[in-house]
């Protein structure tokens, strides 16, 4: 009985949070309004043409049996959606929940016969996703995989990996080969003209099962040290190895190709204006 309170007021809560209601009491064993709610009713109608229905829900007093009370708790859900439709804009997810006698949270068996309606008033219209809790899905930026870094971590959101191309290393060591200059570069001048730009330099390795030596962790260090040597602020810039557990590929590599794509530096976005 407990856990089923507890669900109660959850439902409850759920969907009258952030939201207006409207109640609207029946006679006793009635699924019709009598003459003084309808008046009520339709008053409300002509002041909410402009709100949003986002669900009905009907209960009962504890008189009758489970089975009879759901029934007659639908029934004056069913009868105030009748009135209401087509007179005020209704959610297309709309609820109709019927709460039979478990809705009695009065002693005053009179206020348990009734159905609520729950609303959104036009001037919370432009809030109702924030209200209901309704995340928007915000479409996928791609990113071209020819653009120029800069405009990678333009597009990037927080979060986004971005591979540094040309960035090579002689063997078995963290020191980078002269080719890589450019794009070391290119992300220095980013880094100085971002300067909420925050970034973390990830690095991984191919070809072996194990980075025993922690290359791929030096290798990022050796980066940020370039970064940090020519002036950008320590904290902006984290590191970290992942050795060879990210493949691109699996491992072993089936050709030189991918062992190149798996032996790579990338950088995540951790914060950006």
């Amino acid at each position: 009985m407990k856990y089923c309170c507890f669900l109660l007021g959850m439902l409850l809560f759920q969907i009258s949070f952030g939201q207006e209601q409207a109640v609207f009491y029946f006679d006793n064993n009635k699924f019709e309004l009598n003459k003084t709610e309808a008046a009520k009713l339709q008053k409300w109608i002509a002041g909410n043409t402009t709100s949003k229905i986002l669900s009905i829900t009907g209960s009962t007093d504890e008189v009758g049996t489970s089975g009879y009370n759901d029934t007659l708790s639908q029934k004056r859900v069913s009868h105030i959606f009748n009135q209401i439709k087509g007179k005020v804009n209704i959610r297309l997810d709309f609820k109709s929940i019927s709460l039979g006698e478990k809705g009695a949270t009065s002693t005053n068996k009179a206020e348990n016969r009734k159905a609520i309606i729950h609303y959104l008033s036009e001037k919370d219209l432009d809030k109702e996703n924030e209200v209901l809790g309704i995340k928007v899905a915000v479409p996928e930026v791609v990113i071209p995989e020819d653009a120029p870094l800069e405009e990678k971590v333009r597009l990037a959101k927080v979060g986004t990996k971005i591979i540094l191309k040309n960035i090579n290393f002689y063997q078995n060591t963290f020191a980078t080969m002269p080719e890589s200059q450019g794009t070391l570069y290119d992300l220095l001048f980013i880094m100085q003209n971002n300067p909420d730009l925050r970034i973390e330099i990830q690095g991984h390795i191919c070809c072996i099962d194990k980075d025993y030596r922690n290359l791929s962790l030096d290798r990022a260090k050796q980066i940020k040290r370039f970064l940090v040597y020519n002036g950008i602020q320590e904290y902006r810039v984290k590191t970290k190895g992942f050795g060879v557990s990210q493949p691109i590929y699996p491992i072993p590599e089936a050709t030189p190709e991918q062992a190149a794509a798996n032996r790579r530096v990338e950088i995540e976005i951790l914060s950006k204006k």
